[in-house]
């Protein structure tokens, strides 16, 4: 017969008031630990008491309950309301909740008190972390979470910090597959990809320390001290949106540039802007790099320049440091030690008086006129100005004067330069071996538009076609009438079949990135494959399914069959005969706009905009410019002329987005268009538009080269 299992019965919990409870002896807590009592009293009144009390019933030499209770486990939360009681913010007599005890049982007061401070499980920091995060994404601040557990705001942001790893890496720190130490090292950046990528290379090999993992994260930035990142500033780089790596967990010297590209730029930029000001001085060249090798200057003469002399004002105010520093030097003549403001008043001094000793030189102006100077950033990161050596190709010509180097300071200003002296020169300035200054291009004799380009203009031209004759079935099907009639009516003949039709579909070999993403081919695609669908799957049957169809349904089918036919692209011609001739290509253009005009094809209509990245960042600057005149107004034009051709294009882009304006190669060519080229036309009749004319110089070479040979 089976053992019935004895139930358990649970100890009983009741309200008692404050009053009634004492703590007992049988407490084994004896060393404070952890929250202070203090701390716990502002948490119990901000949240009230979140676990009751374990007490037992006092009883009297009888073995009666006398109605005080005393407390084996629970004395430290039993000492914050005693704090709260004596601060008037809880009355004496305040229920508390309890677990009372049965006082017949065996189970010993520290038995309980024990088992309640040692069976409980600690909480693991992943999951105090985590906690952290979702009072933070419930809208707690950070200020907030610190006080409400006695913490400082920066030990929050270190917790919310952990919380934000690859969740894959805080799993595998959950399981103890990694350490604290380790985790803290993955804070340094938020890539993700980029934390899971540095564990997998370390995770089978013994080198696992943090520093290598902080390490592996930064190997490919670039340090806050670095003093390219000094002489731009933090402010600067993270204005112009560059991120800065962070570690919350130990000194990180400024932290971690990522984006170094970024970084190189904008020094580059600070640099030209300061030798652009000290071009305004008159030399002859200026060379411009981060730092320069070794004995960069071997070879070349420094000018011996004038010191300029302390003003009255200046020497006054030296003399009064000097006599401050004297006085303090004196006052604590005897003192171990200095106070910290009278060592940081010093330091101040020692800085204004170094700051006279690097007076400014000036040179003579025909010596400036020959010389250059070396800009560069020092180790430090400031900027450093080297000013005054002659190369040995401008020294003065044999039987010119000397000049004698001297400058009257009262008529020249700091380095050589007069303000009232027209300026003569301006310098030549090179940055890491190239010449800064505006970009140079021929506007004298523009050329025409790059192959590659108006290749792909005509390829997005000649889908949008596509697109608008399958739409169009009376103009597709006189389309396909005039290839007959050219057929038929011609000398040439086909061979080998009774009737030789075919659509032959042109490919684009060249064509700019995104083109099967425009609104016509995915319009081309979508009805084809609706075809495709309700074709019959057997060729023999083909015959008899299209006598099945009504006529407006083979009129849609016989447009959208003769549309792949379109081929409205440009190539360069083949002056030699083994490609499509440039005749041919005139030609097919010129037939291509009259079939547009026909279905009244609308680039913008299609979905084409001028953008940097299929026109505006492909052509010169001038063109740029016609655009704008064109599209929106001249005024608009103006206002962009003096941009660097990138900061134009993106501007241009901006500018034209509205306007419908067109390049050349996507506008149509009307009546009028096609007279005044014929009346242009040469006696060949071999005329091309602007933007097909003007055969590269090299063609013409070969073209020489070809007759020469012959």
């Amino acid at each position: 017969m089976a053992t019935a299992i004895q139930k358990i019965t649970l100890s009983s919990s009741r309200d008692i008031p404050f009053n009634k409870l004492v703590l007992s002896q049988s407490n084994v807590r004896r060393v404070k630990a952890g929250v202070s009592i203090e701390e716990l009293a502002e948490d119990i009144a901000r949240r009230t008491l979140l676990q009751g009390l374990n007490v037992r019933p006092v009883l009297d030499a009888e073995g009666a309950e006398t109605g005080m209770f005393e407390i084996p486990a629970g004395g430290r939360r039993y000492r914050a309301l005693e704090l709260l009681v004596k601060q008037k913010r809880l009355a004496k007599t305040a229920p508390v909740p309890c677990v009372v005890r049965d006082p017949a049982t065996d189970i010993l007061g520290e038995d309980d008190s024990l088992a309640e401070n040692i069976q409980r499980a600690p909480l693991h920091p992943l999951d105090q972390f985590r906690a952290f995060l979702a009072l933070r994404e419930k809208g707690r601040s950070e200020e907030d979470i610190a006080a409400a557990f006695f913490v400082g705001v920066n030990v929050v942001k270190q917790r919310l910090r952990l919380a934000s790893v690859a969740p894959t890496l805080l799993d595998i720190y959950a399981e103890d597959g990694m350490s604290l130490e380790q985790l803290m090292a993955f804070t340094v950046t938020a890539d993700h990809a980029r934390q899971e990528q540095v564990w997998q290379a370390i995770s089978g090999s013994w080198q696992k320390e943090p520093y290598q993992i902080r390490r592996m994260l930064t190997e490919k930035t670039v340090r806050a001290s670095d003093r390219r990142a000094v002489f731009v500033g933090l402010d600067a780089y993270e204005a112009a949106g560059g991120v800065v790596l962070r570690d919350l967990f130990q000194s990180d010297d400024g932290g971690w540039l990522e984006d170094i590209a970024l970084l190189d730029g904008l020094v580059a930029e600070k640099l030209k802007t300061e030798a652009e000001t000290i071009a305004a001085e008159g030399w002859k060249w200026i060379e411009v790099a981060i730092d320069f090798p070794y004995g960069h200057t071997h070879g070349l003469r420094e000018l011996e320049g004038v010191t300029i002399d302390l003003t009255s004002e200046e020497q006054a105010t030296i003399d009064a440091l000097n006599a401050e520093y004297a006085k303090l030097e004196e006052e604590y003549d005897g003192a171990d030690e200095l106070p910290d403001e009278v060592d940081e008043r010093l330091g101040e001094i020692e800085a204004a008086l170094a700051a006279f000793d690097d007076r400014p030189v000036t040179y003579d102006p025909a010596a400036i006129a020959r010389a250059g100077v070396f800009v560069s950033i020092d180790a430090e990161g400031a900027l450093s100005v080297d000013r005054g050596y002659v190369r040995p190709q401008d020294e003065a010509p044999a039987g010119e004067p000397e000049q004698d180097g001297e400058t009257d300071p009262a008529t020249a200003g700091a380095h050589g330069v007069d303000p009232d002296a027209p300026l003569v020169q301006r310098a030549v300035i090179t940055i890491g071996g190239q010449v800064a200054g505006p970009e140079d291009e021929d506007d004298e004799d523009l050329k025409p538009l790059p192959d590659r380009l108006v290749t792909e203009l005509t390829a997005e031209r000649t889908l949008a076609l596509r697109e608008k004759l399958a739409k169009t079935p009376a103009v597709a099907f006189q389309a396909v009438l005039h290839k007959f009639c050219l057929d038929v009516f011609s000398r040439y003949f086909s061979y080998g079949t009774a009737m030789e039709v075919s659509v032959r579909s042109a490919s684009f070999p060249v064509q700019a990135q995104g083109l099967k993403d425009t609104p016509a081919a995915k319009a081309i695609d979508v009805r084809h494959k609706a075809w495709e669908d309700r074709l019959p799957k057997d060729k023999a049957d083909l015959w008899d399914w299209l006598t099945t169809l009504t006529g407006d349904e083979q009129a849609t089918l016989f447009a959208h069959c003769a549309s792949f036919g379109v081929n409205a692209l440009y190539e360069k011609g083949d002056r030699y005969g083994a490609g499509v001739s440039s005749h041919t290509v005139e030609q097919r253009i010129a037939e291509a706009d009259r079939l547009a005009q026909a279905v009244d094809l609308d680039m913008v209509q299609a979905g084409w905009r001028p953008t940097v990245e299929n026109y505006l960042g492909r052509v010169p600057k001038r063109r740029i410019l016609e655009a704008v005149q064109e599209g929106a107004s001249e005024r608009a034009a103006q206002l962009i002329d003096h941009l660097k051709k990138a900061d134009m294009a993106k501007e241009a882009e901006r500018l034209l987005a509205d306007t419908g304006w067109l390049p050349e190669p996507l506008r149509i060519a009307t009546a009028d268009d096609a007279a005044v080229e014929t009346a242009e036309a040469e006696d060949d009749g071999e005329a091309l538009p602007e933007f097909l004319a003007g055969d590269d110089e090299e063609a013409e070479a070969e073209a020489r080269q070809v007759i020469a040979a012959e």
